[in-house]
């Protein structure tokens, strides 16, 4: 029989063993974890290799998988492993994920230099040490549960950037949506009244040649001045008579 497999039914039995309280508890402390690390649900350190999160996955989806615990969202839990999984799996994902934890721990540095230099008995210890107080300080539990919260604080500000700016882009691509309907309805109207112009375009020559013909009317029951009569009939101002002798 192979290593792995023994393996496996070693970690069968193991996890069959486990009792149901412990399974509740898990489901509970994975479906509080915060949303956007999912180092907090697979319970990994920020520096987990990708082999460290593989195992850690296989042996706590073992623990929650909806086949094997009764809690009521356990599907719920088993399914955020997956996801935090596949974060931490996906290369660029992980960097990400990689530098805003970066990012937090800088921040955390920064803030404790600024207070170091308000303490000067700390910040002769740290000189005297040779940076092996700050060392300290980072393996220390209280510096991974300041850079668990940093960390969160970091990852939710940017998390809010970017769906302000996908909002922006949602906005802004409604609103260029509108100018092209608008401008196909435009286009539409000018197509349509082009169309119309030339569907009456012979009814319009035919009405202009009847007009030029029968010269223009005037309205019904209307009195016009009687015509002045000349003796010059290419005059139209009345003359006055001439005397001849």
């Amino acid at each position: 029989m192979a290593a792995g497999t023994e393996e496996d039914l070693l970690l069968k039995s193991f996890m069959s063993e486990v009792s149901e309280v412990e399974r509740d508890n898990e489901v509970t402390r994975i479906l509080s974890c915060f949303k956007l690390n999912p180092f907090e649900h697979l319970n990994l350190s920020f520096d987990s290799s990708v082999d460290e999160v593989k195992k850690q996955y296989r042996r706590m989806s073992l623990l929650v998988h909806p086949d094997k615990c009764k809690h009521p969202q356990a599907k719920e839990a088993f399914a955020a492993l997956a996801k935090a999984q596949q974060l931490l799996l996906d290369p660029p994902e992980r960097e990400y994920l990689l530098s805003q934890i970066g990012t937090a721990k800088q921040e955390l540095k920064l803030k404790r230099k600024k207070e170091l230099k308000r303490d000067n008995a700390s910040k002769i210890k740290a000189m005297v040490d040779e940076g092996k107080s700050e060392q300290q300080y980072e393996q220390s539990e209280e510096f991974k549960q300041q850079l668990k919260l940093k960390v969160r604080e970091v990852l939710t500000e940017q998390e809010w950037r970017r769906r302000k700016m996908a909002m922006r882009i949602s906005e802004e691509e409604g609103r260029l949506k509108k100018d092209e309907e608008e401008t196909k309805e435009m286009w539409k109207r000018k197509r349509e009244h082009e169309e119309q112009w030339e569907e009456t375009r012979d009814r319009r020559v035919s009405s202009w040649r009847d007009f030029m013909k029968t010269g223009k009317k005037g309205k019904k029951g209307e009195i016009r001045p009687p015509k002045l009569k000349t003796e010059d009939p290419n005059k139209s101002y009345v003359q006055r008579p001439v005397k001849r002798s």
